[in-house]
């Protein structure tokens, strides 16, 4: 058996709905899958004493889900004040209208087509809801409108697809860019040193107790598969699934699909800098 102190990032157990820090507890969707690990971590977010709370990513349009994590913020005391979205990917956003409606809430994302009501959300924004502080940290890569949370309180942030808790992520080529994903993790990296954010509390998987390791493991990982691709191109792999075949042949052939939409991605970044 693997320590999981021996893991990137340090992953915390299993994946379960529950608490994960003072002011975040975690709803599991029943919506598991190669490409969402043990589902949507739907996350519910307050103040201890406060009968207000946030939720982030209500997840698929399952009725069950959304009104379990209605019922899980209501046994604690605590009313849903405001949705917020990391990112449109239907895992994450698909039941947000239905979630509006049986909780009365707007809804706040970067995408002016996903939000419901006029308030959108945007680089440098804070959230106070009840006594609760989320600082929003644009984080585009993965999707074009991803978006990260800052929760001071716990020094912890979360993540959506940016960084998952067990694995590594799709750029999502093309609405997705390397260039745009690498600084993200940067700026998540700064968050880390400059802030003193070490939990990550992601969108798929356990919560990770060590988020600078794991941003320096990602972008470790993202130099090597660039390498790779560069040199399989250089050796005469052209099209993207080639490519994929050549340099993914370790990975389960369930998740070339999305392999193929990263290797598109840092196709481009590569020719984009002049390197092929």
């Amino acid at each position: 058996m693997t320590d999981a102190s021996t893991l990137p990032g340090q992953p915390r157990g299993g994946v379960r709905t529950g608490p994960a820090t003072e002011r975040a507890v975690n709803v599991l969707a029943p919506n598991a899958s190669a490409m969402t690990l043990d589902g949507t971590n739907t996350w519910i977010l307050a103040e201890p004493d406060s009968g207000l709370a946030v939720v982030v990513d209500p997840g698929p349009l399952d009725e069950g889900h959304l009104r379990n994590v209605v019922g899980t913020a209501e046994a604690a005391g605590r009313r849903i004040a405001l949705t917020l979205l990391t990112h449109g990917h239907p895992d994450h956003a698909e039941g947000a209208a239905r979630f509006a409606e049986l909780t009365g809430t707007k809804v706040r994302a970067l995408d002016p087509a996903l939000r419901l009501g006029d308030e959108g959300l945007a680089a440098g924004d804070v959230i106070r809801v009840g006594g609760l502080e989320l600082r929003v940290v644009p984080t585009p890569g993965h999707t074009a409108d991803s978006l990260c949370f800052h929760l001071p309180a716990d020094r912890a942030v979360l993540t959506g697809d940016t960084i998952l808790g067990r694995g590594t992520t799709v750029v999502a080529h093309p609405d997705g860019r390397l260039g745009d994903y690498l600084d993200s993790l940067r700026r998540l990296r700064s968050l880390t040193v400059d802030d003193g954010v070490h939990t990550v509390l992601p969108g798929h998987g356990p919560v990770l107790e060590d988020a600078q390791g794991a941003v320096e493991y990602y972008l470790a990982h993202r130099a090597t598969r660039l390498a790779q691709v560069e040199t399989a191109v250089e050796d005469g792999y052209r099209s993207p699934a080639e490519v994929v075949a050549h340099v993914y042949a370790d990975v389960d052939r369930s998740l070339w699909p999305a392999a193929e939409l990263s290797v598109r991605a840092q196709l481009d970044y590569l020719t984009e800098h002049g390197l092929i």
